[in-house]
C-alpha cells in the first residue's frame, strides 16, 4: 500500500544482508525492565509482536517472562527463526508464528498486550498504523510501541552516512506530541510517550562504510557516551528510542 515506506523486497534484502542476527538474549535486553514492570502490574499472560521478525521480543517474553507469545510479520524466514529459538534454548512451537499482511489479517483471538518495535515509523500515516494494532487487543489490554529517535544525534548520523535507510523512515512520526495526540484520537487511555535509553549511534550499512566514515561515527559515539555518563538523562537530542504506552 502507498502508506508503506518499505516492501517485502526491502525486508528480504535487509534481513539476508544482516550479520549477527542469531544470539542468546540476556535478561536485561533493551526495554526488558519496562516490559517486566508492565507485565507484573497488569497481570499480562499473552502477547503478540507485530512486524517483529525474527522474533526477538516474542522469544524474550516467552523465555524470561513466561508469556504465551505470537510473532506476526509479512516476511518470515523460518530458518532464521528456528536458529534464534535454538540459540535461546527454545524449540519450534514454543512461540506462535503468523506470516500475514497486518492490514488484511483478522486475528482469531485477542491479546493482553500488543507490541511493535521499529514498525510504525515505516508508514506515512502514524495514527492509521497505531490503529492497526488495536484489533489485536482485548478490552483493557496494553499497547507497547517503540521506534527509533532520528530527531537526534543518531538521526544526523543516519541522514549523513546511510541516507537510503534514513529515507525509509517517517521522521515526522518521531514526535511525542504527535504520538500522544494519535493515541488520544483513537480513544486510548493511560497514554505515555517518552524518550528512552542511553546515548548510542548505529549504522545498518556499517560494513559498506569507508574507514574515515567509521572513524567519525566512532568518535561521535565515544563523545556521546562520555557526555551521558556525566549527565545521564533521557532526551530528544541523545536518546536512541521513543516509547509509547497506552491501554484500550
Amino acid at each position: 500500500m502507498e502508506n508503506n515506506l518499505t516492501d517485502r523486497t526491502f525486508w528480504k534484502s535487509f534481513w539476508e544482508s544482516r550479520k549477527g542476527l542469531i544470539f542468546k538474549l540476556k535478561p536485561n535486553y533493551v526495554f526488558g525492565d519496562i516490559l517486566g514492570k508492565l507485565i507484573a502490574e497488569k497481570g499480562i499472560k499473552n502477547a503478540i509482536e507485530l512486524g517483529g521478525f525474527p522474533g526477538y521480543y516474542s522469544i524474550y517474553l516467552k523465555k524470561y517472562k513466561g508469556l504465551k507469545t505470537t510473532l506476526l510479520d509479512y516476511f518470515i524466514h523460518p530458518e532464521l527463526v528456528n536458529k534464534l529459538l535454538a540459540a535461546n534454548d527454545l524449540k519450534l512451537g514454543d512461540i506462535g508464528i503468523v506470516e500475514a499482511d497486518l492490514f488484511t489479517y483478522q486475528p482469531p483471538e485477542k491479546f493482553d498486550m500488543v507490541l511493535s518495535f521499529g514498525l510504525i515509523e515505516h508508514f506515512n500515516d502514524t495514527q492509521f498504523i497505531i490503529n492497526e494494532h488495536l484489533k489485536f487487543l482485548k478490552p483493557g489490554g496494553t499497547l507497547f510501541i517503540t521506534l527509533p529517535n532520528f530527531k537526534s544525534v543518531n538521526g544526523w548520523v543516519q541522514k549523513n552516512f546511510d541516507k537510503d535507510n534514513y529515507d525509509k523512515h517517517n521522521i515526522n512520526s518521531m514526535d511525542l506530541d504527535l504520538l500522544r495526540d494519535s493515541c488520544k484520537a483513537l480513544g486510548l487511555k493511560d497514554i505515555k510517550a517518552y524518550y528512552h535509553g542511553k546515548f548510542t549511534v548505529w549504522l545498518e550499512n556499517k560494513s559498506e562504510q569507508k574507514s574515515l566514515s567509521k572513524a567519525i561515527v566512532k568518535a561521535i559515539w565515544v563523545a556521546g557516551k562520555v557526555f551521558t555518563k556525566v549527565i545521564p538523562v533521557d532526551s530528544k537530542a541523545l536518546s536512541p528510542y521513543i516509547v509509547v504506552e497506552a491501554t484500550v
